[in-house]
């Protein structure tokens, strides 16, 4: 019997991939975390091939001892930004395959730093999993190769309130705000400062017209590498708009010093999901994506247009890394080294476990719809 170990599984998106897996492979799961009260629950909610153990990522000799027990290690105990490498260090030294939810640039560089150990060792490593990034990237990878030659990628999200994934995901924006950030435009590097430059786009239902505004992703560097590309673009935004209008006041009104310091981030976090925890009542904890391609086709300007929506940002996450997982655990995903999605996943396999999770991608391609 497989056994894959979720670091983080505890917590709102740990347990909606561990929900995924258990859905969709025979393996079973063991779910860390250290409050051991929110880890019996949650194993009592996923049913008896989930066990909860508690791990202290800070312990070395505990970790390696849970990664050593595994077919699969899924990280997701975030924010990413304050997370080293070791966990994906022990997978390599144990000889253990490897994905995460990680959301943040500097994490993303480290990770894929270690490619060539990944490489020797026989590890497949598949980082930024989930729904943003993650289908995102799949997505674009579609774009891509629906066009002859592709010029700009623009990816554009919107979440509605808290997006059902707890206080984590409101430190990770808050982060997020800190500093600017190297974005590739026009065949350069260029910095960007975040929450700027708004920009109204259409978003699948229940969204509409919805404001996103520039944001650092790691897809911003991933993307780059992957595909030659003059520019690539991610924006963010929040729904109901007015969480917009503030958080952008934060991430300009507030003096740096301010901004950067970890307690007024825990502050902001808390304050903002004591809000979220009114307004999802009627806003919802959805997400929406959309991926914007320009290029050419058949020699003529073409813009292609991919779009996904789904009733809960946590629950489409938990998707996006539990169809990685399944297919790292049944060997369709083999390919020994550290890569973003879309270096690694192809088309077909990603449309073949977005239609077994009954997930739709809609594309239009010069006002033509096409079928995903």
């Amino acid at each position: 019997m497989q056994r894959v170990l979720i670091i983080g599984g505890a917590g709102r998106i740990g347990s909606n991939i561990a929900k995924d897996i258990l859905t969709h492979t025979d393996a079973e799961v063991t779910i860390t975390g250290r409050n051991t009260q929110q880890g019996s629950i949650t194993q009592q909610q996923l049913g008896s091939r989930a066990e909860f153990h508690p791990l202290d990522l800070a312990n070395p000799p505990e970790l390696r001892a849970a990664v050593a027990k595994a077919n699969l290690v899924v990280h997701s105990a975030g924010p990413f930004h304050y997370r080293t490498t070791d966990v994906l260090r022990a997978c390599i030294e144990q000889g253990v395959n490897y994905t995460d939810v990680s959301d943040e640039r500097s994490f993303t560089r480290k990770a894929l730093a270690l490619h060539p150990e990944a490489e020797t060792a026989g590890v497949t490593a598949v980082i930024n999993t989930g729904v943003f990034p993650g289908i995102s990237n799949s997505m674009v990878r579609q774009g891509v190769e629906a066009l002859d030659e592709t010029t700009s990628i623009q990816l554009s999200y919107v979440v509605a309130g808290s997006g059902g994934a707890g206080v984590t995901v409101m430190r990770t924006t808050f982060i997020g705000l800190q500093r600017p950030f190297d974005a590739w435009l026009n065949g350069r590097w260029q910095s960007i400062r975040p929450y700027t430059e708004r920009e109204t786009l259409e978003f699948p239902a229940p969204y509409g017209k919805a404001n996103v505004y520039w944001y650092d992703m790691p897809e911003a560097i991933t993307l780059q590498q992957t595909f030659p590309v003059k520019s690539v673009i991610t924006k963010f935004g929040v729904v109901p708009d007015f969480y917009n209008h503030a958080t952008r006041a934060m991430a300009h009104w507030l003096p740096p010093i301010v901004l950067r310091s970890p307690k007024t981030v825990e502050f902001l976090a808390h304050v903002s999901h004591s809000m979220t925890s009114v307004t999802d009542r009627f806003s919802g904890t959805g997400v929406a994506m959309r991926c914007d391609i320009k290029g050419q086709q058949a020699g003529t300007a073409t813009h292609y247009v991919s779009t996904f929506a789904h009733h809960s940002a946590a629950i489409a996450t938990g998707l996006g890394t539990g169809s990685i997982a399944e297919l790292l655990l049944s060997g369709k995903l083999k390919h020994p080294g550290v890569y973003p999605v879309e270096q690694v996943l192809s088309t077909d396999l990603f449309k073949a476990t977005m239609n077994s999770r009954q997930l739709e991608i809609h594309q239009t391609l010069n006002k033509a719809e096409i079928t995903s």
